[in-house]
C-alpha cells in the first residue's frame, strides 16, 4: 500500500486530481479520527482535518516517501494543531492584558471622579463571564433566581451553581 500511496502521489503531482482524490479517501477517515481524539471537539477536528487535507495537497511536491503518506498527513495536522494551541494561548494572554488595561483605566477615571475603587472589584472582574454575570446580578443587582435564570435562558439551579462557585472563588483570592 505504501508503494501505491507513492505512486498516487507521483501522479498528483503529474496533475492527476483523481490520484489525490484517492489518497483522500484512503485517509480522510483515519485523520479524522486522529484529530478528534487530539481535540475532542468535532468542529475543531473538521476544520483542522480540512486544513491538513488542503496543506497536503498544496505541499504534496515536499512528500519524499521516506516515512508513510499517513505518517506525513499526521505531522502536518499535528503541527496544525499544535499551531492553533499556540494562537489560544496568545490570544487569550492578549485579552487578559486588555481586561487588565481596561481595569486599570477604570480604577483611575473612578479616583478621578471621587468614587471610591475596592480591589475586591478587580478581583471579581477576574472571574469566568459564567460566575460573573450571575454573581453580579444576584448579589449585586438583587434579581433572584429565576429572574436570573430567564434573563440567561439557562435553569435556575445552574444559576444557584453558578453563583456559588463564583463566590467561592472570590473568597479564596481575598483570603489569599
Amino acid at each position: 500500500m505504501e508503494q501505491d500511496d507513492f505512486i498516487l502521489v507521483q501522479k498528483a503531482l503529474q496533475g492527476d486530481d483523481d490520484a489525490f482524490s484517492l489518497l483522500f479517501q484512503r485517509y480522510h477517515s483515519f485523520l479524522y479520527k486522529y484529530l478528534l481524539k487530539l481535540t475532542l471537539d468535532e468542529d475543531l477536528c473538521s476544520e483542522l482535518c480540512q486544513e491538513a487535507m488542503m496543506k497536503c495537497y498544496v505541499n504534496l511536491s515536499s512528500y519524499k516517501n521516506e516515512a508513510k503518506f499517513s505518517t506525513w498527513m499526521i505531522s502536518i495536522a499535528s503541527r496544525l494543531y499544535m499551531d492553533y494551541l499556540r494562537k489560544q494561548k496568545r490570544e487569550k494572554s492578549s485579552l487578559q492584558r486588555i481586561k487588565q488595561s481596561l481595569s486599570h483605566q477604570l480604577q483611575w477615571k473612578a479616583k478621578y471622579k471621587g468614587v471610591e475603587w475596592s480591589e475586591m472589584f478587580s478581583d471579581f472582574n477576574e472571574l469566568d463571564s459564567r460566575f460573573r454575570i450571575p454573581v453580579l446580578l444576584r448579589h449585586y443587582y438583587g434579581y433572584t433566581y429565576d429572574e436570573i435564570a430567564h434573563m440567561l435562558n439557562m435553569r435556575a439551579g445552574t444559576v444557584k451553581s453558578r453563583v456559588n462557585k463564583g463566590v467561592n472563588i472570590l473568597r479564596k483570592e481575598w483570603k489569599e
